[in-house]
Formats: C-alpha cells, sequence, structure tokens
C-alpha cells in the first residue's frame, strides 16, 4: 500500500518536502507582450532566501529559510526538529537530490523511525509526484509580485508573509490522490 492509501485511511500524516531559492534576479517563465511594446522586469543578482518546506494536502504547511546554501545537515534538522513534535507515524516524501541521499541523513533514518518519522524517496526524474513542486510554483509565478524582487528586504518580507500565510490565507486545492 502507498504512503497516500494509509493517509486517505488517516493511519499516518504524509508530507511532501522540498526546498527552493528565492532570489533577487526574479522569476520569468514565460511573457508576452504587444509587437510594438517594450517591457521590462528589472533584475540582478543579487541576495537569495533558501527554503526548506513540508507541506500536506491539507495545507499544512511546515518551514525553515536560510540564506546560506541548504545542505543536508540543515535538512537532517529540519527533519529531526519535525520528529520530536509527531504525534502519529509520519512520512515525509523526497525527491533523491545529493542533500537528501547523504549518508549522514540515511543514518539518521534509525532514530528518526523509532520517532515514527519516515522517509520515502521518489523515482529519479519524478517531481511532478512531490506536490510541494506546486507550492514553490506558485509562490513565484504568482504570490510573489515583481515589485518585491526590487531590494532584498522586501524581497525576504514579502516571503515571510507569504511562507506564513500558507495554510491560513494561502491555500492550494490538491486533487485527491488515486490510483490508475
Amino acid at each position: 500500500m502507498l504512503p497516500e492509501q494509509h493517509c486517505q485511511r488517516k493511519e499516518i500524516d504524509l508530507y511532501y518536502g522540498d526546498e527552493t531559492q528565492i532570489s533577487e534576479e526574479g522569476y520569468v517563465p514565460y511573457g508576452w507582450q504587444f509587437k510594438d511594446e517594450n517591457i521590462c522586469i528589472r533584475s540582478h543578482k543579487g541576495k537569495h532566501i533558501n527554503c526548506f518546506g513540508m507541506i500536506t494536502r491539507a495545507n499544512q504547511f511546515i518551514y525553515e529559510t536560510t540564506t546560506p546554501t541548504i545542505n543536508s545537515d540543515f535538512i537532517i534538522e529540519q527533519l529531526d526538529k519535525h520528529s520530536l513534535i509527531i504525534k502519529k507515524h509520519t512520512v515525509v516524501v523526497l525527491d533523491n537530490a545529493k542533500i537528501h541521499q547523504s549518508k549522514t541523513l540515511a543514518a539518521m533514518q534509525t532514530i528518526w523511525a523509532k520517532r515514527g518519522l519516515f522517509l520515502f524517496f521518489l523515482p529519479p526524474y519524478s517531481p511532478h509526484l512531490n506536490i510541494i513542486e506546486r507550492l514553490w510554483k506558485e509562490i513565484k509565478g504568482r504570490w510573489l509580485q515583481p515589485q518585491d524582487y526590487e531590494d532584498e528586504q522586501h524581497l525576504f518580507y514579502s516571503t515571510k508573509l507569504i511562507l506564513d500565510a500558507i495554510g491560513c490565507t494561502l491555500l492550494l486545492n490538491f486533487k485527491p490522490f488515486k490510483l490508475i
């Protein structure tokens, strides 16, 4: 039985975890303009904020941000913190990024299992199976506005407001899991 099925039966809590980076460079997945129209989005290399988050289909969202690059130790710290507050068996779905596959993280899985926290790794090249990817796209493509990228302080403040609002006033409607 898959973790989604156990979660639907309320046997476990199921989170989808991943990390993202939001930078002053901006986010422009696509755009269009009229033939004689000039459109300019100011962008420059600059500061960035990194976020590791975990979300459920019910929009329960847990996150931590940092400006240094997220590494395996940071992920371990977040998962360890989470393992101490869970109420029932919990599965965290992760992709196969190098930082999720470190020896140190693998060694911690035994300790977390005793606390009721388990990791489930997605097959390679399957980001479409991790619902948190949709969250990152919404943050960067819809909830952050072009003016939020004007300076570091504004970007970090706007990002923090958005992250704090997820699950409260900012919600995603995830389709229920179905086996085909």
